[in-house]
């Protein structure tokens, strides 16, 4: 114990006369965080602890989370694995920590759970399980019924798949007619045919918008929340869509394909679109959209843009507040060439270009988003690594800072 130090990151066990462990050490360093606590929970042995007390500076409700989030585990598959388990720390609000905590661990869950029992049809059993445990109402649109209820392109992408894998666009509607209207939007492909080993988490955008809208429901902010999530698989068949083929979208502009693995801008746009429809006062849309975003800021910083100053600032700071790093990129209007078309209003080939694929993906979708105040999430969803309190498989990014937004603004 004389070479603790305290010192960012170090441990101590410290045991009794026969060998039982009694007290844990942990520094935390000069400026403690709350995303420490993730790390100890995946240091430390199976057991039961408590906190002496709540570091300064930092609040109860955040710490909590982080040690739930560095004790998660996927377990559908195989036996659980016994983990390290902290009494509700004093301060901390019990029933807001257990739901955001179960948000956090449904998203991860989903995202981990493989394409044959996560599809389209799994995707909105839990939109119906979330939207009728908070009162919520719920409208799915499936199939060719897409076609007439104006949602072209996210049929486009998503008939080539199988009867019971059919596309779908889940829409659930929450709260007071008269409060601020919040809109999340979540990319659910779930699957992709390029780049096929890790694409089950390509609905990790859903799994994220779904696990937000849960959060606001469950802490009755006074909002009017709704959640949209195009959901498709990507498949090949003689249906699929092909490169040079021109869709059109919802808000009637004429998309040419491109790149038929730019599948994901697609469906959002038609999401947007009804997003715009709606006229809110804030839209969020969260997409694991481009490999060009972890070229960037690699797999732990997603990016994410804006036009708005105010609403940049405040997700910096909500960000810096409970340890979610995000990071904003530029919307350059210089690189709207790249979505030019020759054929039609817009194409969805920006990645022709060699550079700045997150930036002109995200380009596409500002022709489609809201007029208002729009943020986009060019998130990764995944840990391509383990390490303690980070196990290799589903993160969940950007969202507790979303969140943490939200509630500085309503709660």
């Amino acid at each position: 114990m004389a070479r603790f130090t305290g010192a960012a990151g170090q441990m101590a066990l410290i045991g009794d006369a026969d060998g039982r462990l009694t007290r844990v050490l942990f520094g935390l360093g000069e400026t403690p965080s709350a995303r420490a606590f993730r790390d100890l929970a995946g240091r430390l042995p199976a057991g039961d602890y408590r906190l002496e007390s709540t570091p300064a500076g930092l609040a109860p409700n955040d710490v909590a989370i982080a040690f739930a989030l560095g004790v998660y585990g996927f377990d559908r598959y195989r036996k659980a694995t016994p983990t390290a388990h902290l009494a509700t720390p004093s301060g901390a609000e019990s029933v807001e920590v257990r739901n955001v905590s179960h948000a956090l661990a449904l998203a991860r869950d989903m995202i981990n759970t493989p394409a044959n029992d996560m599809g389209p049809l799994q995707i909105e059993t839990i939109a119906r399980e979330i939207a009728e445990a908070h009162g919520a109402e719920i409208t799915v649109t499936v199939g060719d019924a897409l076609i007439e209820a104006g949602y072209p392109a996210v049929h486009a992408v998503g008939r080539a798949a199988t009867a019971h894998r059919a596309p779908r666009m889940i829409e659930i509607s929450w709260g007071a007619p008269g409060a601020p209207h919040i809109v999340i939007v979540g990319k659910g492909v779930v699957f992709d045919t390029a780049g096929m080993r890790q694409m089950k988490k390509d609905m990790g955008g859903a799994a994220h918008a779904l696990a937000l809208g849960r959060m606001v429901m469950s802490a009755g902010l006074p909002v009017r929340l709704t959640v949209l999530t195009p959901v498709v698989e990507n498949a090949i068949s003689g249906d699929a869509m092909r490169p040079g083929d021109i869709i059109p979208s919802r808000k009637g502009l004429t998309i040419e394909v491109g790149n038929t693995d730019a599948e994901g801008r697609l469906i959002l746009a038609d999401a947007l679109a009804r997003a715009a429809e709606l006229a809110p006062d804030l839209t969020i849309d969260l997409a694991t959209l481009t490999g060009a975003a972890r070229v960037a800021l690699g797999p732990e910083v997603p990016p994410f843009y804006t036009d708005d100053e105010a609403l940049a600032a405040e997700i910096a700071e909500a960000s810096a507040r409970v340890g979610d790093p995000v990071w904003r990129m530029p919307l350059w209007s210089g690189y709207e060439s790249a979505i030019d078309s020759d054929l039609a209003d817009v194409t969805n080939d920006s990645d022709a270009w060699a550079q700045a694929g997150s930036v002109t993906a995200a380009l596409f979708l500002r022709r489609f988003a809201p007029a208002g105040s729009w943020v986009h999430f060019d998130i990764f969803a995944w840990n391509p690594r383990s390490r303690p309190g980070w196990p290799k498989g589903a993160e969940v990014q950007a969202i507790r800072a979303l969140y943490a937004l939200l509630q500085a603004r309503f709660a």
